[in-house]
């Protein structure tokens, strides 16, 4: 398989990727090959235990690969976990969890500065919650949380911004305002790539990467999310529908144990 065709534009590249835990006998993940760049929106389907979560370790630097190429642009990518996985409960405002987004651009000895609080208050106007800045992150909603966490990844400034689920579990209204907001910071250049099992909401974003362990397929959506492409992709997890309608994925069932995948 031939590497993605990359350019100055390319914020992160990959080439038969493979990456697998100490201890593992098999990869994770393998033969991952594609790349994000400034402006694009990639969704990432696979089912649990598929790779997606090893894939995002992987371009965060918590997992190294073990086998193919891996190329990260300029800044490193912000991951925006699922407010339901953060475990922020206990007291801290909303103002004070997007300010830990400066922490990774900050020596280990500078606390953030009067320019870091000012920027995690836009971070939070940005996504709609500049009012919330004082009220305690586990008094929120669950879609409020969400947003939070985006903000906390704005601070970061990266220009490459992982999704895990950002809209499972939340209200429709915060949805909306995710929606937008994402296709604003891709019209600004940043690229943003998502986890999900949403396939429909998949077939609106630019490219999709279907995997299951191994990759299925990569590119544009018309072309890649056909029948055959997601009964490989999600397997036992489908459940087909009467007649010749789409297939139904069965409902995630996530977990906190070390190593797993979803």
């Amino acid at each position: 398989m031939p590497g993605p065709v990359t350019s100055e534009a390319s914020l992160v590249a990959c080439n038969r990727l493979a990456a697998r835990y100490p201890g593992a006998d098999a990869p994770a993940i393998s033969s991952i090959t594609f790349a994000v760049e400034r402006g694009q929106r990639v969704a990432l389907l696979g089912p649990n235990g598929g790779g997606k979560s090893t894939l995002f370790r992987v371009l965060t630097d918590e997992l190294a690969p073990s086998s193919g190429e891996l190329e990260v642009g300029v800044g490193h990518p912000a991951l925006v976990p699922q407010s339901e996985r953060s475990r922020l409960d206990y007291p801290v405002s909303a103002l004070d969890v997007a300010l830990m987004g400066s922490v990774s651009r900050l020596p280990w000895w500078r606390r953030p500065s009067r320019a870091d609080r000012q920027l995690a208050r836009e971070s939070l106007r940005r996504v709609g919650l500049e009012a919330e800045a004082n009220t305690t992150f586990g008094e929120l909603s669950g879609g409020q949380r969400q947003r939070v966490l985006v903000a906390r990844a704005l601070v970061q400034d990266s220009p490459l911004l992982l999704l895990d689920e950002p809209f499972a579990g939340i209200d429709a209204p915060s949805a909306e305002l995710l929606a937008q907001l994402f296709d604003q910071l891709a019209a600004e250049g940043r690229g943003l790539l998502m986890a999900t099992h949403d396939i429909e909401q998949a077939r609106s974003w630019d490219l999709v990467l279907c995997c299951n362990r191994v990759q299925i397929a990569f590119g544009d959506p018309s072309q890649v999310l056909t029948r055959e492409v997601i009964e490989r992709t999600y397997g036992a997890s489908l459940i087909p529908l009467p007649g010749d309608g789409p297939l139904a994925i069965t409902p995630p069932h996530h977990h906190d144990h070390a190593g797993e995948d979803r």
